[in-house]
């Protein structure tokens, strides 16, 4: 079996880097490699992989997903920590140093990879960019059909979250316009250096086709957000803005097949893809039935 970083070796390295985590860029770092075992065998990663690792940092799950045999494009945001990645790897796999692909880059912003293109997603993502993050790189590689995250407890809920759950917004229905997902496992604050203060959980991700609409997922992302800008109110209400008029967004929502006075939290990405095509239709047109 393969070697993976220690706690004591990843503080030896981040000393020797001169590295400060920083909470501005979410770096905690994995230094369990048990746990770090565990992620790779819920993202059920294969020798025939090629794995898009966004974030890693001293390369702790770098090193697990290498020891699969599976193809690694890590994409990091830290300059050092880029720059390191590749002799850390050399020295406890060196096997395994020629399947990386180290890319120093802001995920959210990335539009291109080096190599094949990626089958699996596996990513460790800092609480203020996640689903950001996530959404972009959803959008931006759509070769990769299933992956793992781990975030926050809380972003894990609302990735996993089903129309009239509490914490369904936003970022579930963007993401189910993507893929299903479904919280797996949780992970404790304790297996991270420096230890956050909340524990985090793991999300498996399944992409699939989106709704069949006329409608652009720009224009379905529109509806969500305006559905929740306003999330109390009634979907004709939180819609009167983008529609032009409440009984504009009404008789949209009508012609979709579903209740003005529902409110947003209760409809699944289908429900919104479908008001999205009747707000753009061409004027004069009757509404699509």
């Amino acid at each position: 079996m393969a070697e993976l970083l220690d706690p004591s070796t990843l503080r030896r390295y981040a000393q020797t880097l001169g590295l400060r985590p920083t909470k501005t860029l979410g770096q905690n770092f994995v230094v369990d490699a048990n746990t770090v075992r565990r992620i790779v065998a819920l993202a059920e990663v294969g020798a025939d992989d090629v794995v898009l690792e966004i974030g890693p940092g001293l390369g702790s799950l770098t090193l697990g997903l290498l020891e699969t045999g599976a193809q690694v494009t890590a994409v990091e945001i830290d300059p050092l920590l880029a720059g390191a990645l590749p002799a850390t790897t050399a020295s406890h796999q060196p096997d395994h140093a020629g399947r990386l692909r180290v890319v120093g880059a802001d995920a959210m912003t990335i539009d291109e990879l080096p190599g094949p293109a990626p089958t699996r997603l596996v990513a460790n993502l800092p609480y203020n960019v996640s689903v950001p993050v996530l959404l972009h790189v959803l959008a931006q590689f759509p070769s990769w059909t299933a992956g793992l995250v781990m975030v926050q407890l809380e972003v894990a809920d609302r990735l996993a979250a089903e129309p009239g759950s509490k914490v369904y917004g936003v970022p579930s229905a963007k993401l189910a316009w993507y893929a299903d997902a479904v919280r797996v496992a949780t992970v404790p604050s304790s297996v991270f250096w420096p230890v956050p203060k909340v524990a985090s959980g793991l999300v498996r991700l399944t992409r699939r086709e989106p709704p069949s609409t006329t409608a652009s997922r720009q224009q379905v992302f529109e509806v969500i957000d305006a559905a929740f800008n306003q999330r109390r109110k009634m979907l004709r209400s939180a819609l009167a803005g983008l529609a032009g008029s409440s009984a504009a967004a009404s008789a949209a929502i009508t012609a979709a097949g579903l209740d003005p006075t529902v409110r947003g939290e209760r409809l699944d990405v289908a429900q919104f893809a479908a008001i999205a095509e009747q707000l753009a239709r061409p004027a004069g047109r009757g509404p699509r039935r």
